[in-house]
């Protein structure tokens, strides 16, 4: 209602998956993708980051590791010397990556990522990072395909 007061955005809210797995949810995207040629919003809420006894811990190794997982996000997502081929394996393997799990202790706020990203995959499968801060000490980041 903020970003679109007269509601002229279709909108339909989708569940993640019981099994959590990132191949699934890149598949929702890619089945999802002809609603962009639509006009459809595919918004996916979540953080980059989502560890919340680190978010309120006064450990200085925290920011460092939040920024391990963040950078490696961000180049999945936004390099362009990557292939879809290259993000999609990386995306699936996203607990491997550097603090990927502290990160994300449960991958809940990770997957709608999975899910955007598959939508966008067939076209402009390189993100812009458009915001990149800091938030209780922690690095976090957002991404749009266009």
């Amino acid at each position: 209602m903020l970003i679109y007061p007269a509601a002229d955005i279709p909108v339909v809210q989708l569940s993640l998956l019981a099994s959590l797995d990132p191949a699934a949810h890149i598949a929702i995207g890619k089945a999802l993708a002809p609603l962009r040629e639509q006009g459809v919003l595919i918004l996916g809420s979540g953080m980059s980051f989502h560890n919340m006894r680190a978010f309120f811990s006064n450990d200085p190794s925290i920011k460092g590791k939040s920024e391990a997982f963040d950078n490696w996000l961000t180049e999945t997502l936004c390099a362009p010397n990557l292939t879809n081929l290259d993000r999609e394996q990386r995306l699936r393997a996203w607990a491997a990556a550097p603090q990927g799990r502290f990160c994300h202790p449960r991958e809940e706020h990770l997957l709608p990522l999975h899910v955007c990203w598959g939508a966008a995959s067939e076209g402009a499968s390189v993100a812009e990072q458009t915001f990149s801060g800091v938030l209780f000490n922690t690095a976090i980041s957002g991404y749009l395909w266009r």
